[in-house]
């Protein structure tokens, strides 16, 4: 796919504030690693992951999707009734039915000519919405689109600290299924696009790939299970298979990626770079391992590439935007870059954007309050042969 009159045109994000490190989690985990003789220190060691962020309790994904798409229409500085299509994708909703997108929208006070509907797909929701749109402004059908989502982790992460500890037939090789559900965390993020003629930013989206190797659709599965007369969320994750499959599906999509936005990876090095090299790289966030070995596969350096899985986690579909925006945010991402978004989710699916940037617009947290969460994009990271997948 192919785009001649869609920008990028601005970013918002929403960042719980309560914070849970790997090693609380380990501590109300103690039953569990003392009847396994576990090392305390594993879940950061092995993931690289030193914190994640959760929501307040009995919080609604659309009320985070508010506040992070307000924050975008407002960067953006567009009036909201242009706006002729809203995404709600992340895997967390308010209800079944109906589409969270509804309360968003309502809330937003959007154009009832808007046409609103939520999308899931694991880590790629909005992703797929971004696509989504943009092949609506691409063809004529409207002129701007929001895309939103909201992913709590609170409840995944309760229910399975509570299932480990109480089940007494784990052992080691067990218990390794549940991993990944101990790195997830919570953010909110909005993405805003419109046709170029209107653009302020002028962050063009030139091209999009995707591939699917569903295949290995069964590596990760969660959702509500039984649990004494009532239910529980829980994830079974095969964080080792995962892990391989998805760098198999990352390079294949990649090579797909080059070919389709006509830019070059341009090796580890400065030297090796050329005058279509890709500048910077905005993946979707799982741990340590996942980042080394998916960048080294595909000849990327770790030096062009922003992260925030350290401090905030595994944070679904939010993952990749609210990275992307914090890159823009702190300077990382800046004028003339060319970004390649790339994403990644359980299934397993790989969608990979090419982004010609120009001006950032950002609407995230008050000046100074993610100051100090903030890690240099550049500090080595914790590295490991082994890392969840989500």
């Amino acid at each position: 796919m192919r785009y001649q009159n869609v920008c990028l045109e601005a970013l918002g994000y929403a960042l719980p504030s309560e914070i849970l490190t790997s090693e609380e989690i380990e501590d109300r985990l103690v039953p569990l690693y003392d009847r396994l003789k576990l090392p305390h220190g594993r879940l950061e060691l092995m993931s690289g992951i030193r914190q994640r962020r959760l929501w307040p309790r009995g919080m609604r994904p659309s009320e985070q999707s508010v506040v992070s798409g307000a924050r975008a229409i407002a960067v953006a500085g567009i009036d909201a009734q242009l706006i002729g299509a809203l995404v709600h994708g992340s895997v967390c909703r308010d209800y079944l039915e109906p589409a969270t997108a509804c309360s968003v929208h309502d809330r937003l006070e959007l154009s009832e000519d808007c046409l609103i509907y939520d999308v899931s797909n694991a880590c790629l929701g909005l992703l797929n919405g971004l696509v989504q749109v943009a092949n609506m402004i691409e063809l004529g059908q409207i002129r701007a689109g929001l895309v939103v989502g909201t992913e709590d982790s609170r409840q995944l992460l309760e229910s399975t600290i509570d299932a480990l500890n109480r089940d007494t037939t784990l052992t080691r090789k067990t218990v390794k299924p549940a991993f990944a559900s101990l790195t997830i965390g919570s953010a909110s993020a909005a993405m805003l696009l419109v046709h170029k003629e209107i653009s302020r930013s002028g962050n063009q989206l030139t091209s999009v790939v995707a591939r699917a190797h569903t295949h290995h659709h069964d590596l990760c599965q969660g959702g509500h299970e039984a649990d004494g007369g009532g239910s529980a969320v829980l994830m079974q994750t095969d964080s080792e298979q995962l892990l391989q499959e998805g760098i198999a599906t990352g390079a294949a999509t990649f090579a797909k990626f080059l070919n389709q936005s006509g830019w070059s990876a341009g090796g580890e090095n400065a030297a090796a770079r050329g005058a279509n090299s890709i500048d910077k790289t905005i993946c979707h966030q799982v741990g340590a391992a996942h980042r080394n070995l998916m960048l080294q596969s595909l000849g990327l350096s770790l030096e062009r590439d922003y992260s925030t899985f350290p401090w905030l986690g595994n944070t679904g579909s939010a993952a990749l935007p609210v990275t992307l925006a914090l890159a823009a945010e702190s300077g990382f991402v800046s004028s003339r870059d060319r970004v390649a978004l790339l994403g990644i989710g359980s299934g397993i699916n790989c969608l990979m954007a090419s982004v010609q940037w120009q001006k950032s617009l950002v609407g995230g947290e008050p000046a100074g309050q993610t100051e100090h969460w903030l890690p240099a994009p550049h500090v080595p990271l914790v590295q490991s042969a082994r890392s969840p997948s989500r």
